[in-house]
C-alpha cells in the first residue's frame, strides 16, 4: 500500500465524522422545508399581485432572488468552515465547506439560468455583459474551480487545504456581486431596495414583498436541509471508505 494512501486514511478518527445523527432533526428540517415551500408557492402564485409591465413572467423574480440569496449564504458557510478547517484541521469542517460549496454552485447555476429567462422579457436580450451578470458568472467559475480541486488525485488533507484557500478567496466576489449595480451604473439591473449612485431604489409592492420574504425563508429551509443531508452522506462515504481500507489491510495480512 502506498504512503499516500496511508496518509489519506490515517487522519480519519470516526468520532469526528458523526456530528449529525438525529433522525428527528432530519424530519424537522424536511417538514419545515416542505411546509415553507408550499407556503411560498401559495404566496407567489396566489397572493402576490401580477406586475403590470411584465405580467406573469415577473413571477420568476421569486425564484431568482431567493436562489441568489442561498448561493451567497452557501458560499459564506464555505468561507467560514474553510477558515475553521485551516485553523483546527478537523475533517468535519472540510466536509461542511465542501457540501455547502456544492449547493452554492447549484443555486448559482439556477440564478444564471433564471436570469436570462427574465432578461429576455425585461430587457429583450438573453444576456448582457453588465456588472452583476459578469461578476455572478465569475463567482460560478471560482467555485467550479473549488469543486474541481476536490476531484483531483491526491491525499485528502492537501486537497482540503488548497480547496479551503479557494473557498476563502472566492468569497471576496460575493460582496462585489451584491454591490455591483451600486458601484457601477447599469441600465439593466434595477435597484429595488435602497439608493444607488444614479437611481433611487424602485421599491416593491407590499404583497410582492411578503411573497419574496416567504420564498427566501423557504429556500433557506431548503438549503439547511440539503446541507444536513449532504454532510450526513459525505460522512457515510468517509466511514465506508475507512472500513473498506481496514478490511483490505486485514486481508493483506
Amino acid at each position: 500500500m502506498s504512503m499516500n494512501l496511508e496518509r489519506e486514511k490515517a487522519p480519519l478518527p470516526i468520532k469526528e465524522l458523526a456530528p449529525v445523527k438525529s433522525s428527528m432533526l432530519t424530519k424537522v428540517l424536511y417538514g419545515g422545508m416542505v411546509v415553507s415551500m408550499l407556503a411560498a408557492f401559495y404566496f407567489i402564485f396566489m397572493y402576490a399581485e401580477i406586475e403590470k409591465t411584465m405580467g406573469v413572467v415577473q413571477k420568476i423574480f421569486y425564484m431568482h432572488v431567493p436562489s441568489a440569496w442561498v448561493a451567497f449564504l452557501a458560499f459564506f458557510v464555505t468561507f467560514v468552515f474553510s477558515i475553521l478547517f485551516l485553523i483546527k484541521r478537523k475533517r468535519i469542517y472540510d466536509t461542511y465547506a465542501y457540501v455547502s460549496a456544492e449547493i452554492g454552485v447549484v443555486f448559482t447555476a439556477i440564478v444564471l439560468t433564471t436570469g436570462p429567462i427574465w432578461a429576455k422579457s425585461s430587457w429583450n436580450t438573453w444576456w448582457a455583459w453588465e456588472p452583476r451578470l459578469t461578476t455572478t458568472l465569475i463567482l460560478f467559475f471560482l467555485y467550479m474551480a473549488y469543486l474541481m480541486v476536490r476531484q483531483m488525485d491526491g491525499v485528502w488533507d492537501k486537497k482540503a487545504r488548497l480547496a479551503a484557500v479557494f473557498g476563502i478567496i472566492g468569497f471576496a466576489d460575493v460582496p462585489i456581486v451584491f454591490f455591483a449595480i451600486r458601484w457601477w451604473q447599469s441600465k439593466f439591473h434595477p435597484i429595488v431596495f435602497g439608493d444607488g449612485p444614479s437611481q433611487e431604489g424602485g421599491g416593491i409592492a407590499p404583497s410582492m414583498l411578503v411573497a419574496l420574504l416567504v420564498a427566501i425563508a423557504a429556500f433557506t429551509f431548503l438549503y439547511v436541509y440539503l446541507l444536513h443531508k449532504g454532510v450526513s452522506f459525505e460522512n457515510m462515504k468517509i466511514k465506508v471508505g475507512h472500513y473498506k481500507e481496514k478490511l483490505r489491510e486485514r486481508l493483506e495480512h
